[in-house]
């Protein structure tokens, strides 16, 4: 398989001869073979797992979709890390993708919060 791991802004990774992949979805631990019928599969922040003939390779990827069609696997996602050992990379989706989430959780209320002030002022100037 071909896998090709997109951030918003660039190409993170683009591997070929992929034997399986490995990822997290809502629904639990998701696995792909190369004959595996075509897919796609919400992803949450975790550990993707991939093997290839040089042997297993990790890296930490944040939300997003993953898409499979014949042998090309696309994984987009809002940020993915590589290149450190497994155990840290548990740590960094903790302290950097789920803190994010939180951070991203209050400033969406925070937002409503002034949409709703703003919609009823402009109530209070229509009755005027």
């Amino acid at each position: 398989m071909n896998l090709k791991i997109l951030l918003p802004f660039k190409v993170f990774a683009d591997i070929n001869n992929v034997i399986s992949i490995i990822m997290e979805t809502s629904e639990g631990s998701f696995g792909l073979l190369p004959h595996r019928l075509d897919c796609v599969a919400a992803l949450v922040p975790g550990i993707l797992t991939y093997e290839t003939e040089s042997g297993t390779h990790y890296l930490a990827i944040d939300e997003g979709v993953l898409v499979k069609t014949d042998q090309q696997v696309l994984v987009s996602v809002r940020n993915a890390i590589g290149g450190a050992d497994l155990g840290k990379l548990h740590e960094l989706i903790e302290k950097e993708f789920l803190s994010l989430h939180e951070s991203e959780t209050s400033l969406r209320s925070v937002m409503s919060k002034i949409e709703v002030g703003f919609m009823f002022t402009l109530e209070k100037f229509r009755k005027q």
